[in-house]
């Protein structure tokens, strides 16, 4: 990337170039120059699991928890702090590629963000703010259909849908509506451009192919000016166009960018982004030298290219942002900016249905027409997948109409609003929640939270919303039914979302998720009008054959895939009654406790009563858990028994409740099974009181069944940890002779170097985050960490200690903080035992990150040190503690040498 080495470090503000003082010429007021704008589509498919609300772990993203966290980790929040360097490495700048990009953000995407990294999140929203403030009222990001569905390929309905849920959500968030929208896969025809113009959209971005011909607008003078045909790509991509509806009697229209086809291929599949001089001058190569007073060099791809597809390239596009295109005289603006400045002169006419991944129309996402295909596998499953799926979403219209003017004034019209229940429910979810489902031992990996607050909230939308729609005053039952209804509509959208269709096999993740969207919302129309449809809709898959010899079609997906990972009330029981042994605090011999409300998921599950004893190593709960579903509201009150016998030993079992009579009688009779000492008689007696159907360790959801397996897997590990740090410990010498002489170390002894080591970090790690604010202890375990990271060097170890690496940031992050913010006196031995900190986490060698601790200092260092340092030297103060702050930007990595200097 272009150096930026001899550039001073400078807030956002103080490295945009400024503009012409003069209105005439200043190309954010009027027309004038060279614009570019670079636009990003971001987006990620929604994968939560349809019973649970939330996305489960996906293996194929690790390290990370699934492909949302790994993106994010790679691309959305790089773009939100894109740092730019100068030849040292150093940062100079840090830069919010939004505030410079037009960007559209998926709204199953934003909702995901607004859980796991609110800071980003707003780091977006501010963005579209600051951009809105630079170019005249007009903000960079635009809206997106709500969920990715191919528009051409939707019903009139669900098109409309898909728009206004796609405003609703944007203007939630961004508190305005959208002046553009993102078609999915830019799939448009003419229908769709219809429904974009009634709903207010001004205009959308499109690929040069999709255009058929186009023209100047007529004039007075040229009423009927000829037609230019350009369906080979040869629109001119500078300049926008008005595109008339077809057989409109009120000439309606709604205005397009073309892309610039060559250059937006080349950032997706060739290095051109990787350097920001090499980027800028495939830009300058599109100018048009034909002298015309303005021209837009507009660019569009995935927006997760800058930083997941090419690594690192989110800088690549800050210093374009920030030195490159302003050096050149480039104006850095957006399309609803641009279009403000410069109306369209021209005409055009599209091809008849189009999108930008496909060169058969929209067949790839219906049809065996080979886009997306892999060597040697056929794509014959699309047409029979799109057949299903349209053949239910029908019946399922069936349903909701007939049971929808039961309990709704206006069904359609209450489904078009329902985005106001999913958005309130989003903005609600508490930070636990959020962090429910991260990796598990880094953050809070419970997905049993504290909840009482926004669920009462939310319920309380829930009821304002339904007593709007509704024909009459619903009874609890009512409310259930109309939520359900709601719900099936909202799956019968998302099981059309467009990524099912795209790769190469129907067994990916993605075709089956669509297909679990669409088994909830076959489950849901059955529990409403007691309709199946489900086996009609398995043997429709049947004629979907897939690739995989171990799915054959469609409909062994389904049972195979999907069948497996539906959820009901009874197994969301057994998460909460097997986890209840290991998320309250160690209990006595009898414990009993009551009214406790825990979040399981997307259920609240309320304890009226818990009891647990002990006999031996065997244990025995038993409780009365009442659960209901923030989702539709539906509820069951259940009583539960789980037995651990110790290890990996769960037999859970579950029933209704049938009154405090029968339920104490159970009680009674379990506990005196159990104080017989025989697992068997205890579990003859769960069997005769509660049946033969029994959940295991196996049933449980795999987060919570992944964290008690590691839970159990303790004691056995500390015995490991001793043996080896034993051995470690008794063959210590032996190993430093193998290091002095240079020779290699037998495996068995380097393995007990790097783990009895590691283990000791961990354990130095822990006490240093808990003792973290009484420096004394602070300084002790440093001195420690020290020298088991010298050690750790002289033997060369490799130190395996993710969970280490995450709390010594938050520890380094927090110290910087309490640097910065909150120092308790003894300033001097503070930045001295915080520069030790971040000496000992390079030494360690875990691969630690200081980003996070980067962007706090560079914040401050911005905000407080220099201009404290300013005020200092203008008044001839004391500069010491400057001097000192400024010495810990350069330990983070921050140029600070022009402010140093001045000493």
């Amino acid at each position: 990337m272009t150096s930026a080495a001899e550039r001073p470090a400078s807030s956002d503000a103080d490295i945009m170039p400024q503009a012409n003082v003069s209105t005439h010429n200043d190309p954010l007021k009027t027309a004038t120059g060279v614009y570019v704008t670079v636009h990003g589509h971001f987006y990620q498919p929604p994968r939560e699991n349809p019973y649970l609300d939330a996305i489960e772990r996906q293996p194929s993203a690790s390290p990370f928890h699934n492909w949302n966290e790994r993106i994010h980790h790679e691309c959305y929040r790089p773009n939100a702090f894109a740092r730019v360097f100068n030849d040292k490495g150093e940062v100079v700048g840090i830069v919010n590629n939004y505030e410079y990009m037009s960007f559209n953000i998926g709204p199953t995407l934003m909702s995901w963000l607004e859980r796991h990294d609110m800071e980003v999140h707003q780091r977006i929203l501010e963005a579209d703010r600051k951009s809105q403030a630079r170019l005249n009222g007009h903000g960079n990001a635009i809206a997106q259909v709500y969920n990715h569905i191919i528009m051409p390929l939707a019903n009139e309905r669900d098109k409309y849908t898909q728009i206004r849920w796609g405003k609703a959500d944007f203007k939630s968030r961004f508190g305005r509506d959208p002046e553009g929208m993102w078609l999915a896969e830019a799939a448009v025809d003419y229908p769709t451009l219809s429904a974009l113009v009634a709903e207010g959209i001004s205009f959308i971005v499109l690929a040069p192919s999709q255009a058929q011909r186009c023209r100047l607008l007529s004039t007075h003078h040229d009423p009927h000016p000829e037609w230019i045909e350009v369906g080979g790509g040869q629109i001119d991509p500078t300049r926008p166009y008005r595109c008339y509806l077809k057989n409109d009697e009120e000439g309606r229209y709604i205005d397009i960018f073309f892309y610039d086809g060559p250059i937006s291929r080349d950032m997706g599949f060739s290095d051109v982004v990787y350097n920001s001089s090499h980027f800028a001058g495939r830009v300058g190569a599109a100018i048009r030298g034909d002298r015309r007073q303005a021209q837009v060099i507009s660019v569009a791809t995935d927006g997760e290219t800058f930083g997941h597809h090419k690594g690192g390239t989110e800088k690549t596009l800050a210093y374009a942002f920030i030195g490159e295109f302003p050096k050149h005289g480039w104006t850095v603006t957006n399309f609803a900016h641009y279009l403000s400045l410069n109306s369209p002169t021209w005409e055009v006419e599209l091809k008849p249905v189009t999108a930008w991944s496909c060169s058969h129309g929209v067949d790839r996402w219906q049809d065996d027409c080979g886009c997306g295909g892999a060597p040697g596998w056929h794509l014959k499953w699309r047409r029979p997948l799109r057949d299903a799926l349209n053949w239910l979403r029908d019946q399922l219209i069936k349903v909701y109409e007939e049971q929808g003017r039961k309990l709704f004034i206006d069904p359609w019209q209450a489904r078009d609003e329902y985005i106001e229940v999913i958005r309130e429910k989003q903005s609600l979810m508490p930070e636990v929640y959020r962090q429910s489902l991260t990796p598990l031992g880094s953050r809070s990996a419970d997905s049993l939270s504290d909840s009482s607050h926004s669920h009462s909230s939310h319920f309380l939308g829930v009821n304002r919303f339904l007593a709007r729609h509704q024909t009459h005053k619903l009874t609890e039952a009512e409310k259930i039914d109309a939520l359900r209804l709601l719900e099936m509509q909202r799956h019968s959208l998302l099981m059309f979302t467009s990524c099912g269709w795209f790769f190469e096999e129907l067994s990916r993740p993605e075709g089956t998720q669509i297909l679990r969207y669409a088994a909830r919302a076959l489950e849901l129309a059955g529990d409403v009008a007691g309709i199946q449809l489900e086996k009609s809709f398995i043997k429709k898959l049947a004629a979907a054959t897939c690739n995989i010899d171990q799915f054959k079609d469609g409909a062994e997906v389904y049972r195979q895939l999907v069948s497996t990972a539906q959820v009901s009330f009874k197994q969301v029981a057994a998460q909460y009654a097997i986890t209840s042994l290991f998320n309250r605090h160690q209990p006595s011999a009898n414990q009993q406790s009551s009214h406790n409300e825990k979040r399981v998921y997307c259920y609240i599950a309320t304890e009226d009563d818990f009891q647990i004893q002990r006999m031996g190593a065997s244990s025995l709960a038993i409780g009365h858990v009442n659960l209901v579903s923030e989702i539709t509201l539906e509820r069951e009150d259940l009583v539960f028994a789980v037995l651990h016998l110790g290890g990996w030993d769960f037999h859970c079992c579950i029933q209704p409740f049938k009154g405090r009579r029968a339920y104490t009688h159970l009680k009674e009779k379990l506990f005196a099974a159990l104080q017989q000492a025989s697992a068997a008689n205890t579990i003859l007696a769960m069997v005769q009181l509660f049946g033969e159907e029994a959940f295991s360790l196996q049933n449980l959801f795999a987060e919570e069944r992944h964290r008690i397996m590691r839970m159990l897997s303790q004691e056995t590990l500390s015995r490991l940890d001793q043996l080896y740090t034993q051995t470690y410990r008794d063959n210590y010498g032996i190993l430093m002779a193998f290091h002095r002489d240079d020779l290699p170390v037998p495996q068995e002894l380097q393995v007990a170097a790097d783990i009895a080591l590691g283990h000791r970090c961990m354990s130095l790690l822990r006490k240093l985050e808990q003792d973290i604010a009484e420096p004394p202890q602070v300084i002790n375990h440093l001195g420690e960490l020290k020298a088991a990271a010298t050690e750790a060097e002289h033997l060369r170890c490799r130190l395996n200690i993710p969970e280490g690496k995450e709390i010594l940031e938050q520890i380094v992050l927090r110290s910087l903080w309490q640097l910065l913010h909150d120092a308790n006196g003894h300033f001097e031995a503070d930045i001295q035992r915080f520069e030790n900190l971040v000496d000992i986490a390079h030494q360690l060698n875990i691969g630690i990150s200081l980003e996070r601790s980067q962007e706090l200092y560079f914040h401050c260092l911005h905000n407080y040190i220099i201009p404290g340092c300013t005020d200092a030297l203008a008044s001839d103060r004391d500069t010491m503690q400057y001097r000192q702050l400024l010495n810990v930007g350069e330990k983070l990595g921050v140029c600070v040498s022009p402010w140093l200097n001045q000493f």
